[in-house]
């Protein structure tokens, strides 16, 4: 490729950082990434950072090439006929082709006071909050998780191994992304550690204040730090810039992964919907999704045309503390089966699956080039 053609990635997650790395690997392609922080946030990790095993970051020289640029910045609109990004510092970046990665953050549960007195640990500032909140609260003090799906299961457990009194308030099944034959080690796990479980049709959070949580069946839980998991949504980047979005705000593409109203688009990671071909939104399909975007690119600067993007699914690692965990398997389309590993085995995977998640970034950032400066910038304008 002799001719430089400008890619710029918004968002620096894992769908962010994979494509890049993939893009910038190849001459004649030049990479930004745009993204608010100047450190990756590893995600997956973010449980153990509320209560000290972890804190949930790496330098973005670690996992993103010398032959990416960095701006730490966040973009406020895309505008799509200018080829541009608009910066919150008041610039603005072209570019040729653009990587839509913004990722996903903790939704808006609709719930009376949720907003005002829950916490969340969908991303790195509201994970630093709550762990501040909890060390400010005496370790006997009632701490209620909203939810069971993996984070709330993960925070819940990681929470009352340490010695906290957890109660996690399910809605109306345990782990609902759990095969039935999966959740009993997983209820084993959380009663061992002394997590109370909250299930079934009165197990709906009403209402929350200060230092209470109130139950669609009349039940107030005192709790001196709620931590809602219940639910994630997507920034209004797309929809603000006047760009097709579901009803959830993601970006619509084609099965390249192609903004279906401009091919100079492409999605990576949740914040991108294949209305036809749905996928659960977690690291493990931000990771595959990466890649493909970059190709999706790389064929279409070639003048080639772009392939269906094919996603495969090996299942869900949960740990539950530091001492185990449980390891739900799933067939290639996700649909989960009744294969497990549970008990110190199945923390072992999740450490596994963690490292191995870092180093593809490691890997991929090394075949990406290998020099050390970084250019963080702000009020850049449009080459």
């Amino acid at each position: 490729m002799s001719v430089n053609v400008e890619v710029v990635v918004v968002g620096g997650g894992y769908g962010g950082v994979t494509a890049a790395n993939s893009l910038a690997r190849h001459g004649g392609v030049s990479v930004t990434v745009v993204n608010p922080r100047s450190e990756f946030v590893e995600r997956i990790r973010l449980h153990q950072l509320v209560t000290g095993s972890d804190d949930a970051v790496q330098g973005f020289g670690k996992v993103m090439g010398g032959n990416v640029r960095l701006v730490v910045d966040t973009v406020t609109r895309i505008d799509a006929g200018g080829r541009q990004v608009e910066l919150a510092s008041g610039g603005a970046l072209s570019y040729d082709y653009l990587v839509y990665a913004v990722g996903s953050g903790a939704a808006d549960p609709g719930v009376p006071g949720a907003t005002e007195f829950a916490h969340w640990v969908s991303d790195l500032e509201g994970a630093q909050r709550l762990r501040e909140a909890l060390a400010a609260t005496d370790v006997s003090a009632p701490v209620t998780v909203v939810g069971s799906g993996p984070t709330g299961l993960e925070t819940a457990a990681e929470l009352a191994e340490a010695g906290r009194k957890v109660t996690l308030v399910c809605g109306k099944v345990l782990g609902p992304s759990l095969h039935a034959r999966v959740r009993r080690p997983v209820a084993r796990r959380l009663a061992k550690v002394g997590v109370t479980v909250l299930q079934g049709s009165g197990a709906q959070v009403k209402k929350v204040t200060q230092d209470a949580v109130l139950l669609d069946d009349g039940r107030e839980l005192p709790s001196a730090v709620t931590i809602w998991t219940a639910g994630f949504h997507v920034p209004d980047l797309a929809a603000h810039s006047g760009l097709r979005t579901d009803a959830e705000g993601r970006l619509i593409t084609d099965t390249t992964l192609t903004y279906v109203g401009d091919e100079r688009i492409v999605a990576a990671g949740d914040a991108g919907v294949m209305p036809d071909h749905p996928f659960r939104m977690s690291c493990q399909a931000a990771v595959q999704l990466g890649p493909a975007a970059a190709q999706t690119i790389l064929r279409r600067i070639a003048g080639k045309k772009a392939g269906d993007v094919r996603m495969f699914f090996a299942g869900q690692c949960l740990s539950l503390g530091r001492d185990e965990g449980v390891t739900q398997f799933s067939y290639p389309n996700d649909k989960v089966n009744a294969l497990s590993i549970s008990g110190r085995p199945g923390a072992g995977v999740k450490e596994i699956a963690c490292r191995f998640t870092l180093n593809k970034l490691v890997s991929g950032a090394r075949r990406a080039g290998s020099r050390s400066s970084r250019t963080h910038s702000t009020n850049l304008t449009g080459a």
